[in-house]
């Protein structure tokens, strides 16, 4: 009876450890995929306003500067272009896909760089007030690009970590069927070279 007891005990505490085992992670993996997405959601939602915010930045340079055509043409070209490129939560796997989201955003970066030293060629936009908010919000609004993007990629460390290491890697394979999440990466176009501007 003793022997009986004894291999019951070990089979309830194997049975406990496996439980134990295949739990980790159950709840961590789901709940770092959706920080992911959600950090995400903030990425899209800064460009977003970028996005909004340039029609009207370029409407008050139009004003002051209307024979700089061809900057506020490369302007709202870039912007048609970033809005083209839309990248799902699925899509987030997919390296290439973040990539290619990435290039069209820097180049609207990229091309806004010209629209701002406007300014300095056109006296009256120093102080057009409108502009100047404009150039404001713009401004902080690249910055509040930079925090989402980096608080994305901590968020995609964090789950792709989680995916990876043991005993979480059991439930992402078995349960979940997980895969990493690509980073967002800083984009090489024009980054070498900065963008010449004549007038």
């Amino acid at each position: 009876m003793a022997i009986l007891a004894h291999r019951a005990v070990n089979l309830v505490l194997v049975a406990g450890m496996a439980l134990g085992l295949s739990a980790c992670g159950m709840n961590s993996i789901p709940t770092k995929e959706e920080n992911v997405k959600a950090k995400w959601g903030d990425v899209e939602n800064q460009y977003q306003r970028r996005s909004d915010l340039i029609p009207n930045l370029v409407a008050s340079v139009k004003g002051a500067a209307a024979q700089e055509r061809n900057v506020l043409r490369e302007v709202t070209e870039a912007r048609a272009g970033a809005n083209r490129i839309t990248l799902t939560t699925e899509q987030l796997r997919d390296p290439a896909a973040v990539d290619a989201y990435a290039a069209a955003q820097s180049r609207v970066g990229a091309a806004l760089v010209p629209l701002r030293q406007l300014q300095e060629a056109y006296p009256d936009l120093k102080t057009n007030e409108n502009f100047l908010q404009l150039q404001s919000q713009l401004e902080g609004t690249e910055n509040r690009i930079t925090v989402s993007r980096r608080d994305y990629n901590e968020a995609v460390q964090g789950y792709n970590t989680e995916i990876r290491t043991f005993p979480s890697i059991v439930a992402a394979k078995v349960i979940y069927g997980s895969k990493p999440i690509a980073p967002f990466k800083a984009t090489t176009v024009n980054a070498e070279t900065a963008p010449a501007v004549a007038f």
